[in-house]
């Protein structure tokens, strides 16, 4: 015989900040016990992960329950008012109603229920369910990947972003370090973009570019091992800018949101036309390093400086990676 979810109403309350394996078990577990399950985001001005991130993400990953977001700024522990329960038992009544069950793997849970005249179904979270802490997933969010679920994954993945003039190896060294670190490598949308519509660009080209570049690297996030490594972002494409029309395009400014780290390669390795590029002169090659220097410089990014051979590229660019996240591992096996 098969057993039915209990008749009634559940309630399970947290912050979520972040979600994680053992919220999603205890969220799982309610709602198999009971027939309605109200899943309750709590969050205050100032939180270290804002509250619509925490509530779209348990939105999406509980859809056929209530998920409720309250934003008031409530006593957190008993002690910090006389009327703790009493106000805790109204936030239940208000957005809930009429309760049946408390579901929690925290001490609170049986005062809560019976505040609120229910049933008080505990968890035990050392029995499997996954104990790790939302603090500790704050705290080290690549050493506890496991522990976060997919949907939460993309707000921790780290930035890789390789640029420098053409023809110095971003490609190849974007690949490599992909490659070492187990991870998703996002393409030049660029080269794409020219080897479609050919190599005589203006500026709304050079927009479209920018825009398929950053879309290209939201849409990776998804697939990412800690980190993604970008061949390129729209810093670049404003460089490109530059050297292509003589000046930067003012939509192209509004593209702000810096990788977490650049490599940016040297021209000191010989220029190989492929027949996607530009500038062969010395002159012309320095100038464009010098241009994306700058762009670094003005924007404030984090950035090393990879020269020398593929090999000493690829180390410099792995250490800097390493110090940058410490949390990553050291290259191979950082699933």
């Amino acid at each position: 015989m098969t057993l039915a979810p209990q008749k009634g109403h559940g309630f399970v309350l947290g912050k979520f900040m972040p979600p994680h394996q053992g919220h999603v078990a205890l969220c799982e577990f309610a709602r198999a016990y009971c027939e309605n399950l109200t899943i309750l985001v709590c969050s205050l001005e100032g939180d270290p992960i804002p509250g619509h991130l925490r509530y779209a993400w348990m939105s999406q990953m509980f859809p056929t329950c209530q998920v409720k977001w309250c934003t008031e700024d409530l006593p957190q522990l008993p002690e910090d008012h006389p009327d703790f329960w009493a106000i805790w038992s109204d936030v239940v009544s208000r957005y809930a109603g009429e309760v049946g069950f408390i579901f929690t793997g925290e001490p609170y849970g049986r005062k809560l229920a019976e505040a609120v005249n229910a049933v008080f179904v505990p968890l035990d979270r050392n029995g499997g369910w996954n104990p790790v802490s939302a603090t500790a997933v704050r705290a080290n969010p690549f050493g506890h990947w496991d522990d976060i679920p997919g949907i939460v994954r993309p707000y921790y993945v780290g930035r890789v972003c390789i640029v420098g003039p053409e023809s110095t190896g971003k490609t190849h060294l974007a690949n490599a370090l992909a490659a070492s670190f187990n991870t998703i490598c996002v393409p030049e949308y660029g080269r794409l973009y020219t080897e479609t519509f050919g190599l005589d660009l203006d500026d709304q080209d050079l927009l479209r570019i920018a825009h398929g570049q950053w879309a290209s690297a939201a849409a990776a996030k998804v697939q990412a091992n800690r980190i993604q490594i970008e061949d390129t972002d729209p810093v670049l494409t404003a460089v490109w800018a530059e050297m292509l029309l003589g000046s930067v395009p003012p939509q192209l400014t509004r593209f702000s949101e810096l990788a977490d780290l650049y490599v940016l390669c040297d021209v000191d390795v010989p220029w190989v036309n492929d027949g996607t590029r530009y500038f062969p002169g010395a002159q012309d090659r320095q100038r464009f390093g010098d241009l994306c220097e700058r762009a670094l410089r003005s924007r404030r990014a984090h950035f090393v400086v990879a020269n020398g051979g593929w090999e000493e590229r690829q180390r410099i660019a792995e250490a800097a990676i390493r110090q940058t996240f410490p949390g990553l591992g050291r290259g191979k096996g950082t699933n």
